[in-house]
């Protein structure tokens, strides 16, 4: 068994010089404005933040303590500031394919706006379209078109009863229908009346009936024909006034928004939708006096046409720097929620919500190296995004082949920011080692160093810190 040796004490132990220092205390020094001995950290992440081009994130790493967080923070926030706010999204329904919601980037600040617009534009069309519906112009229009049906009815009845009534033959109405008999003095003949009569007045009869009867058969293929050119001149009619009285509403938002193509397209969507679905506007309007007019104003119909504001950078000044502390999958990349109805969960656009990757969008996202990787699917989640530029939302059970119910597939967002992983030199190197996507999307790396020489120039450095860190904490 080896014997230990006892070291010297100054081998143990470097005492400073305070002769050598040229200064009484450290409050006659300036504050330390950088890190100490970390300049070519400093110039990586100089280097990466600068650098625009795809795959340019940084991986910053280094013992506990070297103050690489705080040095970060201020490189990032000083940049960011630089940036102008970046573009609020919203999700918007999309009434061709539900169940795929639309995604809508306006000017920082617009997103609410549309929203509130939207808010407006519901409670609007609640109470114009029924009034409108409500008009006399509406009536008399109406009233036009039943008049016409009923005329037109009227005169091929009159026509084929003046005919029958030639023929001895009667037009009864009954609850299934019209039936033809023979009528004699004005009175209607029973069966066994009828079988009275000679044969050959039978048999004339018989052949009226049955002529009269093909007639009555056209008579009613022509009822039909009119029946539906009436219900169709109505939806013409409702088409037209949900048309002018939406447009009206509608028209100061094209004009406030006519600077968005995609905002216009939504614009135009509804009015279609309204139109269509005009009868559930009139139904809200007649029962606007009951208790249940407020859920019908909740109702999923009118929920369409609302707006969901996924990212509000309105009051943002610069780009955004987020760091998220608990980067579990659905907390980067998002999730639809769901609520329970009748026994069932359902959803829709406006249970969307945003992740980190939507909060960040444009500017910057630092995450924790290890709790990225120690979340389950947060480490895919985060290259996936990287690779394709994109934000998918997706849930997990769908892709995990859990759950076979009908979910949203809201439309991508596209992905502009930079991720910053900070982590030990362990990690670093085991992703280096083991992920071969890890290097083409983390090209930069950014080391702080735990040693600087001890020089009398170095020795002076640290006074300083000690000097800014006195004055900063007080």
């Amino acid at each position: 068994m080896p014997r230990s040796k006892a070291l010297d004490p100054d081998r143990l132990y470097r005492a400073c010089d305070l002769s050598r220092l040229d200064f009484a205390t450290t409050a006659e020094l300036e504050p330390l404005a950088g890190p100490l001995g970390q300049e070519r950290a400093l110039e990586a992440l100089n280097f990466g933040v600068g650098m625009r081009h795809d795959g340019y994130n940084l991986f910053v790493m280094g013992s506990p303590g070297l103050g690489k967080q705080t040095l970060l923070k201020q490189l990032l926030e000083a940049e960011a500031a630089k940036g102008a706010p970046p573009s609020d999204w919203c999700y918007v329904n999309n009434f061709e394919v539900p169940h795929r919601p639309l995604a809508l980037a306006l000017p920082a600040g617009r997103g609410a706006e549309l929203r509130d617009d939207m808010n407006r534009l519901l409670d609007d069309l609640l109470h114009a379209v029924p009034a409108a519906f409500q008009s006399d112009e509406y009536r008399i229009r109406a009233q036009e078109i039943t008049d016409d049906y009923k005329g037109r009815e009227e005169r091929v009845f009159t026509e084929l009863n003046e005919e029958a009534e030639t023929q001895g033959i009667a037009i009864l109405r009954t609850p299934v229908g019209f039936t033809l008999a023979p009528r004699r003095d004005g009175e209607v003949l029973g069966p066994a009346e009828f079988q009275k009569l000679p044969d050959a007045e039978r048999e004339a009869i018989e052949a009226s009936v049955r002529e009269l009867n093909e007639k009555l058969k056209e008579v009613f293929r022509q009822i039909t024909v009119w029946q539906k050119e009436s219900r169709e001149r109505f939806r013409e009619l409702n088409r037209e006034v949900s048309d002018v009285t939406v447009g009206q509403l509608l028209h100061g938002l094209e004009e406030k928004y006519a600077a968005s193509s995609q905002v216009l397209g939504f614009l135009a969507a509804v009015k279609r939708d309204v139109a269509e679905n005009v009868d559930a506007f009139r139904n809200v309007g007649e029962d606007e006096s009951q208790p249940q007019a407020q859920q019908l104003r909740d109702h999923e119909l009118f929920q369409r046409y609302r707006v969901n504001v996924l990212v509000d950078n309105a009051g943002a000044h610069g780009a955004p720097v987020v760091h998220e502390d608990n980067p579990n999958y659905h907390n980067l990349v998002g999730r639809v929620e769901h609520i329970a109805q009748m026994g069932a969960l359902v959803t829709n656009f406006t249970l969307i919500k945003s992740g980190a990757l939507h909060c960040a969008n444009g500017g910057y996202l630092v995450l924790d190296a290890r709790k990225v990787l120690t979340t389950p699917f947060g480490w895919e989640g985060i290259k996936r995004a990287l690779r394709t530029r994109e934000i998918r939302i997706e849930s997990l059970e769908r892709m995990l082949s859990l759950v076979s119910t009908i979910s949203l597939e809201p439309e991508p967002i596209p992905l502009d920011l930079k991720v910053v992983l900070t982590g030990d030199r362990l990690l670093y190197y085991l992703l280096k080692a083991y992920d071969p996507e890890f290097g083409q999307l983390f090209k930069v790396v950014a080391d702080f160093s735990e040693d600087t020489p001890r020089t009398g120039e170095g020795t002076r450095l640290y006074a300083r810190l000690i000097a800014s860190l006195q004055q900063r904490d007080g």
